[in-house]
């Protein structure tokens, strides 16, 4: 079974990388092409630079993990391939982008919340306890 090949919009990874941001920006949704084209913050940059910095590393053969704050950052072609650790509001989520992920923010692949699981009750945690016999 052979596996079906990326696209974006009818573009492959390749032509999306050797796209220019002007026109790579006009394929995304309304919401990311607005941030975009009103420019990138100064977080938003010095990620991109160590993208840059991590894409060279890594054709050097060292595995690079950039960790950032920035989980408003959109996920662009360039980023393919490369470990992000997308902070959560408490720790470090481990992000490996993959194409699919391209036009969708960081922040979407770092859960913020997890699932409650309350134990057993136990001898006093309820007023009706206090009259259960201990077995």
């Amino acid at each position: 079974m052979t596996r079906k090949e990326f696209r974006y919009r009818g573009y492959t990874l390749e032509e999306l990388k050797k796209m220019p941001m002007d026109e790579f920006i006009n394929l995304l949704p309304s919401r990311q092409r607005r941030s975009l084209k009103r420019g990138l913050p100064e977080s938003h940059k010095k990620v991109l630079e160590k993208v840059k910095k991590a894409r060279k590393m890594r054709e050097s053969g060292k595995k690079v993990i950039i960790r950032t704050h920035c989980r408003d950052l959109i996920i662009l072609p360039e980023m393919v391939g490369l470990t992000f650790a997308v902070h959560n509001g408490k720790e470090f989520h481990l992000v490996e982008i993959k194409p699919e992920m391209i036009g969708h923010y960081l922040g979407e692949f770092s859960p913020t919340r997890k699932k409650v699981e309350h134990g057993d009750p136990g001898i006093g945690a309820t007023r009706s306890s206090m009259y259960v016999p201990i077995k």
